[in-house]
């Protein structure tokens, strides 16, 4: 064999080995199971890139993300769940209790990263904050918890509001426990609490209908992935007619909506982050004890207040965390 041939044919081997190299070095998947549809997609925030960048990750680079989206149908959670499980994903996001329910009867070996806002050892996702166990780990804001807190704030800025509409998504999990916690909120004060569902964007006219028909003075907006989505929508109908309302996220007031109280969502999405990292990294999820919200916010936007023709108590004004003009 001449020299040129037989350096030629070692130069294709290497070549072919390389090729074949890369082909085996299979970056991390993280499946997402998304409750609504891709507009709410709780990867795409900027506080949960921050957190997977500072574990070290960059989407597209050294981490994919395989998503599936249940588009507001949650009797396809089970099978989205199982076709992740199926793709053999290194790590489960889970945003919201229906997702991670689904997720944790999907598999026990593949980690489970949820973030919620109801209580996750009442709900029997994990028996231990500090020891979480099993393949599941997480964050809880608690946003669920604080239904009372806000319809305090409403009722003490709308005070001649003596009943309260309380808007939840009917074939949510969370709809029948949280209306239970409004309705006990509501009798506190001595207010009445008229229960409206809308499970999708067509039935807001509806439910704006049966306020004015009922003269509900006042909206309690419940927690729920489908009305982050559609927040300006919703806001712009509680503003045409003239509602006041109250929201769990700051994400309202800051399109126009009234006052919200809640957990910081960039706390949330930065701590799910860290912890998707840390999982692709090594850790077990029994290891990594589920971080509960310790930082709360308090908004009120005085222009749309102004416009709703409200007086916002000096008291509220000065313990509110933002004012916006």
């Amino acid at each position: 064999m001449r020299r040129r041939d037989f350096i030629a044919g070692l130069c294709g081997a290497a070549t072919a080995w390389s090729i074949a190299a890369r082909a085996q070095q299979r970056i991390p998947v993280i499946g997402y199971l998304g409750m609504q549809t891709p507009e709410s997609n709780f990867t795409a925030t900027s506080a949960f890139k921050q957190g997977l960048n500072e574990s070290g990750f960059v989407e597209g680079k050294n981490v994919a993300i395989e998503s599936r989206f249940a588009s507001g149908q949650f009797d396809r959670l089970p099978a989205l769940a199982a076709d992740l499980v199926r793709q053999q994903v290194d790590v489960i996001l889970a945003p919201g209790l229906p997702p991670a329910v689904a997720a944790k009867a999907a598999t026990t070996t593949i980690p489970i990263v949820f973030t919620m806002g109801e209580d996750p050892i009442k709900e029997g996702i994990v028996p231990s904050f500090n020891r979480p166990g099993g393949n599941v780990t997480g964050f809880t804001s608690f946003s669920n918890q604080l239904i009372a807190k806000r319809l305090e704030l409403l009722h003490q800025t709308v005070p001649k509001a003596t009943v309260i509409g309380f808007l939840v998504n009917p074939i949510n999990p969370n709809a029948d426990p949280d209306t239970a916690d409004a309705r006990t909120a509501a009798l506190a004060h001595g207010l009445s609490l008229r229960v409206l569902g809308a499970a999708s964007e067509r039935d807001f006219e509806r439910v704006f209908a049966a306020i004015a028909q009922e003269k509900i003075g006042a909206l309690l907006v419940g927690v729920e992935p489908f009305f982050w989505a559609r927040r300006q929508e919703l806001v712009a109908l509680a503003t045409r007619n003239s509602v006041p309302a109250a929201y769990d996220r700051n994400i309202f007031p800051a399109v126009g909506g009234l006052m919200s109280y809640g957990t910081s969502t960039s706390e949330g999405d930065r701590q799910v982050g860290l912890y998707l990292g840390r999982v692709l990294k090594g850790a077990r999820p029994a290891d990594l004890p589920v971080v509960q919200s310790t930082k709360f916010e308090f908004v009120i936007n005085l222009k749309t207040a102004k416009a709703l023709g409200l007086t916002i108590p000096e008291t509220l004004s000065a313990t509110a965390d933002e004012v916006i003009q």
